[in-house]
């Protein structure tokens, strides 16, 4: 069978599905991505989009705060020298900008001849697709190849059920028509801290309920201290070691009781505590496809599932819940599925970001690895305050580490801690994926000055001379 006879139906218009969608097309098949509530999926739409850009207008309202810091002032401007947030129009922006993403991804999707159907998809066997629209009217799509995309969706507690007023997901946040006077976070996992710095960037007081001994428990400690540092200076309240029990309206706010007897009263309270696969009702358990206990789909590294022709991709899989994760599953998928030159998914090299102020970003093996005897190698860690540009930045949280094999100086992996480390982190990705050593990474000439020099004044330090 040529992949121009080869029929392909995609569960799932998020970036596992929409960029297999794309692979699948350029490889000649007949492609039909199945989507109910908009390409992009929760990534655009009510995630990771949405989030990044709210980050980005608090950021953006913090250099004026930082700017009396740095020697500028507004003399001679009339009335109140600071910003204020305007929720409901940050709100706007932000859906807007999410919507505009989506119909961006439609229209690449139909300039490479990708057939898209509004509906709800389930597997109908192994070689077809039911689709359900909104009138509940169905029809089967035949399908060589299945990929299922759907996604995952907020966990919720059921002593702390979400009403999309006062205690919410982080999908709900963007329907709030005005700055929550006083957030409780629950969760300082990712989303948590994301959301908590947000809201306490855009004006809010903040009070981050985390049930570990610091805040982001599975990232690199040094990193999340110094982030810990920053929420308690600039104002936020960090509850460690402290857990949720239930939350509750009460009037015209809530009431977030600890599992120690303690209450926290607040205007509104954000629950970010993990997320669920949508796979239920999506027939996968009728055809054979295996499962998790929790109901992730189980792959193996070229995203095949337990049934023949039947892949998956995205945070339904429960590998990796990062966009580009989701993303690249689905190209290997579909690699693999129509015959193309394919390499398994290899964790070990995925970056990943944390989008707070510092941003913390990371790839390759992690702190504990070497500490805990997994690898065996040798560790920099350089602070910012020594490096000129952060200097002249004011740039006063941060640092750049760099692990690298004991004996061949092969570099490993890294932790960047810094304004934008989600764009620093590449040239250590790209040392980690082509194996480079401390030398040749060092001896690749860097400009004066940067936050970059200090990336490769850490591989410096990190060269061994031979015994």
């Amino acid at each position: 069978m040529t992949a121009s006879q080869t029929s392909v139906v995609i569960i799932g218009g998020g970036p596992g599905g929409y960029e297999a969608a794309l692979g699948a097309a350029q490889l000649g098949a007949q492609v039909t991505v199945v989507e109910a509530e908009g390409l992009g999926g929760a990534t655009v739409l009510t995630d990771c989009v949405p989030s990044k850009a709210l980050i980005a207008t608090a950021d953006f309202m913090d250099r004026f705060s930082a700017a009396k810091r740095i020697g500028v002032g507004f003399d001679g401007a009339p009335g109140d020298q600071g910003v204020t947030a305007h929720l409901s129009d940050i709100n706007a922006r932000i859906m807007g900008l999410a919507a505009a993403q989506s119909r961006d991804i439609q229209e690449r999707l139909e300039s490479a001849g990708v057939d898209v159907v509004q509906g709800r998809g389930r597997l109908a066997g192994r070689d077809a697709v039911e689709v359900v629209d909104a009138d509940g009217t169905a029809e089967q799509l035949p399908a060589d190849i299945v990929l299922v995309a759907t996604g995952a969706r907020p966990r919720i507690l059921d002593s702390a059920v979400p009403d999309g007023r006062r205690i919410l997901t982080w999908q709900q946040i963007y329907e709030l028509e005005a700055l929550p006077e006083h957030l409780v976070v629950i969760g300082s996992g990712v989303t948590g801290a994301e959301l908590a710095h947000a809201y306490l960037g855009l004006g809010s007081a903040v009070t981050l309920v985390s049930s570990r001994d610091r805040v982001l428990p599975g990232q690199d400690a040094d990193a999340a201290n110094v982030l810990e540092d920053v929420f308690r200076r600039r104002g936020m309240t960090v509850l460690n070691r402290s857990r949720a029990a239930a939350v509750r309206v009460v009037g015209d706010g809530v009431v977030v009781t600890l599992e120690d007897g303690r209450e926290v009263a607040a205007s509104h309270a954000l629950l970010a505590v993990g997320s669920l696969p949508n796979t239920a009702d999506v027939g996968l358990e009728e055809a054979g496809v295996d499962l998790t206990p929790p109901g992730h789909v189980v792959v193996d590294r070229v995203s095949r599932t337990s049934v023949p022709g039947v892949y998956a991709a995205g945070d339904c899989t429960g590998v990796l819940p990062l966009a580009s994760v989701a993303a690249m599953q689905g190209r290997i998928a579909i690699a693999h599925a129509l015959g193309d030159a394919v390499a398994p998914l290899s964790l070990g090299r995925v970056s990943s970001n944390i989008f707070t102020d510092p941003e913390i970003a990371t790839v390759g093996v992690a702190q504990s690895d070497i500490d805990e005897g997994r690898v065996d190698a040798r560790t920099v860690m350089l602070p910012l305050t020594k490096n000129p540009r952060a200097k002249m930045q004011n740039v006063r949280d941060g640092f750049v580490k760099i692990f690298a094999r004991r004996g061949s100086d092969t570099i490993l992996g890294g932790v960047v801690v810094a304004p934008r480390a989600s764009e620093l982190i590449f040239p250590i990705a790209l040392a980690v994926a082509t194996r480079l050593n401390v030398d040749q990474f060092a001896s690749t000439f860097t400009v004066y000055p940067s936050m970059s020099g200090s990336i490769a004044e850490a591989a410096r330090q990190l060269h061994s001379v031979a015994d």
